[in-house]
């Protein structure tokens, strides 16, 4: 254990360097993504996207203790339910597939969804806790900025190969949806005092909006 927490520690020294990394990184996915010969390829990479994202900010949290582990083990079981639950019965984020652009997949849905609705919730809810707000306007801050997130992401997903809907425009439907369920884990997250504080989980929130709307203006 003392090992890992050196390496840890040495990794939390070179923030600098790791923000440099994440900058080149979603560049250079930016760049094999825009390119029709290597795109295949790069879309192949999105899960590794996701998981190394998680990990870097993950570097950055405070103390992991069995609450917060509890905490996140609940957005991830629960986040999933519900796109298992959505993917194959159209009730909640209307009717739409996943395609293969996110990996290994359970009953029609990726096993990185729920990890990727983790790493949303932990860094909107990591924006609005820099500021000194009210709790809960702190949380409708976090599920707006998910909502604006999840709008502009809507737009490039059936470019990656990451789902699309049946109908020719994402329904109302879904941005409710997400709208309620990031309410109710940044409620999760304020409810019981989780510290999201992180000094690079907004950095890695506005690389992730910057690629997409890069990629949205470049694709379309």
């Amino acid at each position: 254990m003392s090992q890992i927490q050196n390496i840890v520690n040495t990794l939390r020294s070179n923030y600098k360097y790791l923000v440099y990394f994440i900058i080149i990184f979603y560049i250079v996915g930016f760049t094999g993504l825009t390119l029709p010969k290597s795109r295949p390829f790069f879309i192949h990479l999105t899960p590794f996207a996701l998981l190394l994202s998680s990990i870097i900010v993950g570097l950055f949290h405070g103390k992991f203790t069995i609450k917060i582990v509890v905490s996140f083990v609940f957005i991830y079981l629960v986040s999933f339910l519900v796109e298992l639950i959505g993917v194959n019965t159209g009730s909640i984020f209307g009717s739409y597939t996943y395609s293969h652009g996110l990996g290994i997949q359970l009953f029609n849905t990726p096993l990185i969804i729920g990890l990727n609705w983790l790493l949303l919730v932990y860094v909107s809810n990591s924006v609005m806790q820099r500021t000194d707000w009210n709790p809960i306007v702190k949380v409708f801050g976090a599920s707006f900025l998910l909502l604006a997130y999840d709008v502009l992401l809507e737009q490039v997903a059936p470019l990656l190969a990451m789902w699309t809907f049946s109908e020719s425009t994402v329904p109302v439907q879904n941005y409710v949806a997400w709208f309620l369920l990031a309410f109710l884990f940044s409620l999760v997250i304020n409810l019981l005092k989780i510290n999201t504080k992180n000094r690079i989980a907004p950095i890695v929130f506005g690389i992730q909006a910057l690629f997409f709307a890069a990629l949205l203006l470049t694709l379309n």
